[in-house]
């Protein structure tokens, strides 16, 4: 994807707006952009990190905006390239037109995730730092938005830094001893670099086990309402969405697909999913409903089980519960309808443990969106210095480099080559290197700041 040449791309999104701003980026983007402003004052000296407000006009002369013209000299822009940028009014004509004459004048329309790919290559920043970029204009809740900072900040960075130069330092003795068996070299002390790799794998795990905590900050977590027919789970989702989403009738069986929403719950984001009835049925279209709520429940981060607490558990419940009893650890039982007297056919255990609430008084509402929070999340609160893997590639990645490392640690216990120890080294640090982008593939590249938008 990289070369040397111009690129040239809107930086903000399309539509009406007050402003709008075209980015440059290369070497020789300030003299071709310079052909087409005309500043506002007599004497233009396009001073780096500075605005200017001027005019900018077609190659023909015909004034296309009034903008302001901002140069940064290279390194100290985001592609360590120089930039330039045109803020100008926002609106299609304008920033077309202006697109249109960079192009027209040499300058390539920038793929997506380009000028991040450049500050990328330019070690203006890491693979680690540029997924959290995006990730940061993606963010749709606060906890998403915060931890896409924290990662922009360069800590999980500086962990991964700090365990690369171990294993390179482990590495470096290895070889040195193989290729220079007859030196006076300083004695292998084997156990000491066992012991600190040791040490580094035990890191590593601790790692790889933030992941889930990153996954449901920075993308969400799905929360299936599952029960029979007509236990509430309708009512439900309208009463935590503060909308009627779904239809709500007496007759059993009115939701029979799934209906999915999307809410902030504590700051976390949850897509909501409402499900069709779990019951045996001979109904082609119940036994879609059904089918499709199975699925749902293989993938759900936590499923919510409803029992209508005026009714009781019936054996209709318990026929339903058999849809998730191999999933009881992501089960929470809720007892709704608890504004009407409660069955006394209710086991102890549900009213023990079971969230009570009534969709048509509100009551219980806020304890469930509380035990939702805490369920998904539990003790995992993160802060603005927490150090956590968000994205499958990392973990993927981090997952590799424990597999190397156990299979060193295997070789080194049965006192194995020096030659095979050192191989395994150098793969976790490969594996490693794939987190940070140090030995990421092109491919690998390309396919991560492809999903980046056209602009950035």
């Amino acid at each position: 994807m990289y070369n040397k040449d111009i690129i040239v791309a809107p930086a903000t999104p399309p539509g009406e707006a007050g402003v709008a701003i075209i980015r440059l980026s290369g070497s020789g983007c300030l003299p071709l952009s310079m052909r087409f402003f005309r500043c506002s004052t007599s004497r233009f000296t396009p001073l780096s990190h500075t605005f200017f407000h001027g005019f900018f006009s077609s190659a023909g002369g015909d004034v296309i905006d009034e903008v302001l013209f901002v140069y940064m000299a290279t390194p100290r822009s985001y592609t360590a390239e120089d930039v330039v940028e045109i803020h100008c009014h926002g609106g299609g004509q304008c920033v077309e037109q202006i697109v249109q004459t960079f192009l027209a004048a040499g300058a390539r329309f920038a793929k997506p995730g380009e000028f991040s790919y450049r500050a990328f290559l330019n070690g203006r920043i890491d693979l680690i730092q540029a997924e959290a970029t995006a990730a940061l204009i993606r963010a749709q809740s606060q906890l998403s938005h915060r931890l896409a900072l924290a990662q922009m900040g360069g800590g999980l960075s500086r962990l991964l830094y700090s365990a690369c130069s171990e294993l390179r330092e482990a590495l470096a003795f290895f070889e040195a001893w193989i290729d220079f068996p007859d030196e006076e070299l300083p004695e292998l002390d084997l156990q000491q670099i066992v012991a600190r790799l040791t040490n580094l794998k035990a890191r590593l795990v601790s790692l790889v086990e933030t992941y889930n905590t990153g996954r449901l900050y920075t993308d969400g977590a799905t929360v299936i309402l599952v029960g029979r027919p007509n236990v509430g789970k309708s009512s439900l989702l309208n009463a935590l969405l503060r909308e009627d989403r779904a239809i709500v009738t007496d007759i059993p069986g009115t939701t029979t697909d799934l209906i999915e929403e999307t809410l902030l719950i504590n700051g976390l984001k949850i897509r909501l999913i409402d499900s069709a009835g779990l019951i045996e049925s001979h109904n082609t279209i119940e036994i879609q409903g059904v089918l499709r709520a199975q699925k749902k429940i293989q993938t759900a981060d936590m499923i919510l089980f409803l029992i209508d607490a005026s009714s009781g558990f019936t054996s209709a419940d318990r026929s339903a519960l058999a849809y998730c009893e191999d999933h009881q650890e992501r089960l929470v039982y809720v007892l709704s309808k608890s504004d009407l007297p409660f069955s006394s056919c209710l086991p102890q255990n549900l009213l023990t443990d079971a969230v009570c609430l009534s969709s048509l008084t509100g009551s219980g509402l806020d304890l469930l969106r509380n035990k939702i929070h805490d369920f998904l999340i539990g003790d995992n609160l993160l802060s603005d210095s927490s150090v956590v893997l968000t994205d499958l590639r990392q973990r993927d990645a981090a997952n590799r480099t424990l597999l190397a490392l156990d299979r060193f640690l295997n070789l080194a216990a049965e006192s194995a080559s020096l030659e095979l120890m050192s191989f395994e080294l150098r793969d976790a640090l490969l594996q490693l290197g794939e987190i940070t982008g140090e030995s990421a593939s092109a491919d690998v590249l390309d396919l991560i700041f492809s999903k980046f938008c056209v602009g950035k």
